[in-house]
C-alpha cells in the first residue's frame, strides 16, 4: 500500500471504531493505548482468518496448495535435497515454500503463522509446538591432516576436555549442543576464540589447523569433500547425536497431513548415516 492509501484506511477505521488508534508527529507515528489494545485483537482476528483458510485448503485437497517449511541451516544443504525429490516425485500439487533460518526465528514464524512446518533438531520443549520425530545422528570429530586423533574409531568424549573445539556462532543449536557433549564429557568451557557463520566455514577453519570439530553424520560427506586436509573419528558407543523432527503448531487443521509426510521422509532417510525413529 502507498503511504497516503495506508493513513486513508487507518483514518477510515479510527472513524468507525470511534477511536483514536495512533499518535501522529511531525517525526513519526505510534499507536495509541486504544491502537496497541486493538492491534491484539486484531492480530486474534487475523490468525483465525488464517486458520479458517488453511482448514479450507485442507478440505479441497491434501498435499496440495502451499506448505512453508522453515529448516535450520546445519539440516536445511544435506536433507533438503532427499525433501525435495520426496515432494517432486509423491506430491507434485503441494507449493513447497523453503526457508533457512534459525531455531529461534523459525519458532517465531511457526507461532506467527509465517511458516506452517519445521525441520530442525529437538527437543524444543515450547508449548504449542508438536514433535514428530524422523532420526538420530551421531556427531563425529573433525580433525587437520596429522592430528593424532584423525581416522581413529571407538574414542572416548573424554577427548574434547583438551582440544581446541571450534563452534559455530551464537544462535546456532547446533553450538548449543556441542557445548553439551562437552559438558557431559567434563568440560566446563570452550574459549570462543574463533567461531563461524556455517560449517562450511568452520571445516575449512580446521583444515587450515586452526582446531577441530563436531559435525552431525548427515554433514560428513559434503563437508569434508571440500578439502583433503581433513580426517574424521568415530566415538565410542553410545556417541554423541542429535535427533532431527518436524515440527508443527499443535491442534494444525494439517496435522494428519504433516504426520504422513513425516512418514514419508522417514522411508526416504533410509539410505542415509542416521538412526530412523518414530513411527
Amino acid at each position: 500500500m502507498s503511504q497516503p492509501a495506508l493513513s486513508g484506511a487507518v483514518s477510515a477505521l479510527e472513524e468507525t471504531l470511534g477511536v483514536t488508534l495512533v499518535e501522529r508527529t511531525t517525526r513519526r507515528v505510534l499507536l495509541s493505548p486504544a491502537g496497541e489494545r486493538l492491534a491484539v485483537r486484531a492480530k486474534a482476528v487475523l490468525e483465525e482468518v488464517g486458520a479458517l483458510l488453511e482448514e479450507a485448503d485442507a478440505l479441497r485437497a491434501p498435499f496440495t496448495g502451499v506448505l512453508r517449511l522453515g529448516v535450520i541451516p546445519t539440516v536445511a544443504p544435506y536433507l533438503l535435497p532427499t525433501v525435495l525429490r520426496l515432494v517432486r516425485g509423491r506430491y507434485p500439487l503441494l507449493d513447497l515454500q523453503v526457508h533457512e533460518e534459525q531455531t529461534a526465528s523459525l519458532l517465531d514464524g511457526l507461532a506467527g503463522g509465517r511458516l506452517d512446518l519445521l525441520l530442525l533438531a529437538v527437543p524444543l520443549g515450547v508449548p504449542g509446538v508438536t514433535e514428530i520425530p524422523l532420526f538420530d545422528e551421531d556427531f563425529v570429530l573433525v580433525t587437520p591432516l596429522g592430528h593424532r586423533l584423525g581416522g581413529r574409531e571407538g574414542i572416548p568424549r573424554a577427548v574434547l576436555r583438551e582440544l581446541n573445539l571450534l563452534l559455530l556462532d551464537e544462535g546456532h543449536c547446533l553450538r548449543d549442543q556441542a557445548l553439551d557433549i562437552c559438558r557431559e564429557a567434563g568440560r566446563a568451557d570452550v574459549p570462543a576464540t574463533t567461531t563461524a557463520a556455517g560449517l562450511g566455514t568452520l571445516v575449512q577453519l580446521v583444515a587450515g589447523g586452526l582446531g577441530v570439530t563436531l559435525l552431525p553424520r548427515t554433514a560428513v560427506e559434503v563437508e569434508t569433500a571440500r578439502s583433503n586436509r581433513l580426517l574424521t573419528a568415530r566415538f565410542a558407543d553410545p556417541a554423541p547425536s542429535r535427533r532431527i523432527a518436524l515440527a508443527m503448531r499443535t491442534g494444525t487443521v494439517r496435522a494428519t497431513e504433516h504426520r504422513e509426510l513425516a512418514a514419508s521422509l522417514r522411508a526416504a532417510m533410509r539410505d542415509l548415516p542416521v538412526r530412523i525413529v518414530g513411527s
